[in-house]
């Protein structure tokens, strides 16, 4: 399929904004892609809430992806590893979306309609 000049233009603007990925920035465990250091947040495992101590990095995306779909309280009861995390529905679909992304990619994360009661 192609592309206009203007669609072109404001992909290639898009791309150039993104922050550069560097060779030795650690992997996200959830969807495998290098993040740039802007973009590393800490994600507790087992929620701070219900004892947890331990971090995993992930992209700030994946982050908010994962407390944007499971409560708190999901996540102490039966996603408190990575395996667990990526085996939920909604969270391998957003996985196999983001995957297409750019490393720095940022996008607003909305809470699921379960999460909002509708």
């Amino acid at each position: 399929m192609a592309t206009g000049r203007i669609k072109r233009r404001q992909r290639d603007t898009t791309l150039d904004a993104l922050p550069p990925v560097a060779v030795g920035d650690p992997a996200c465990p959830l969807c495998g892609r290098p993040i740039p250091p802007a973009q590393r947040d800490a994600h507790h495992l087992l929620p701070r809430s219900h004892g947890g101590r331990h971090t995993e990095v992930l992209h700030r995306i994946c982050h908010r992806q994962v407390h944007a779909l499971l409560s708190e309280a999901e996540l102490a009861r039966d996603y408190h590893s990575i395996e667990a995390l990526r085996s939920h529905p909604e969270v391998a679909r957003f996985i196999a979306w983001v995957r297409t992304k750019p490393p720095g990619f940022m996008e607003r994360t909305r809470k699921s309609a379960r999460r909002r009661g509708g």
